[in-house]
């Protein structure tokens, strides 16, 4: 799910550099010393398991994890992912710094709405809500990267077999699969570090 250079066109890249920088802002505003190495631990498992890839059909999904980076980051996910993806772009060319904004944000916006949505559904099956959280954070990501291709060119969504139609398909087996990990990590850390979701 990583944008690579030359594929967005200005306009977009600009705009999704804006809000990137917008969101890093955000996310520094009132830090404190004792959150920098939950952000750290974070940024390296990002790292770490958005390289791994996972071929399914004609295309290949990256894990990501954003549900669970953002109910345990919230507002300042993207000071997880950003560095994480400059690296990622940088040591390995996975992704591209022109792509740098769109992939940041791509993952932050959902990373946002996903601590929401962890802190305001009312169910006591901690399981349950933040597997529900893992799929919808897949979902998302994939719609706003579906917006971007198309914001930047119609042409990504030509045809049965476009860009755009193979992605939604792609990622359709990690919905479920990052639901059922977010679910049990974040099952886990309620019993033994229940401060690090409580945010």
């Amino acid at each position: 799910m990583h944008l690579a250079d030359g594929v967005l066109s200005t306009p977009v890249i600009i705009a999704t550099y804006a809000l990137t920088a917008g969101a890093i802002y955000d996310g520094v505003r009132g830090i404190e010393d004792e959150e920098v190495p939950k952000i750290a631990l974070m940024s390296g498992t990002f790292f770490a398991i958005s390289l791994l890839s996972i071929p399914i059909g004609p295309s290949s999904v990256h894990p990501l994890l954003v549900g669970l980076i953002g109910i345990i980051l919230g507002r300042r996910s993207a000071l997880a992912f950003f560095p994480a993806l400059l690296l990622q772009a940088l040591l390995f060319r996975h992704g591209g710094l022109t792509a740098l904004g769109a992939n940041t944000i791509m993952l932050t916006i959902p990373a946002y709405i996903c601590n929401f949505g962890y802190r305001k559904i009312d169910l006591e099956n901690t399981f349950l809500k933040s597997s529900l959280i893992g799929a919808l954070s897949v979902f998302m990501t994939v719609v706003i990267l579906v917006g971007i291709l198309f914001t930047t060119s119609s042409d990504f969504a030509a045809g049965d077999f476009s860009v755009i139609n193979i992605l939604i398909v792609s990622y359709l087996p990690l919905l479920v699969i990052e639901g059922l990990i977010t679910g049990a990590a974040v099952q886990f850390l309620d019993k033994v570090k229940a401060d690090w979701i409580a945010y």
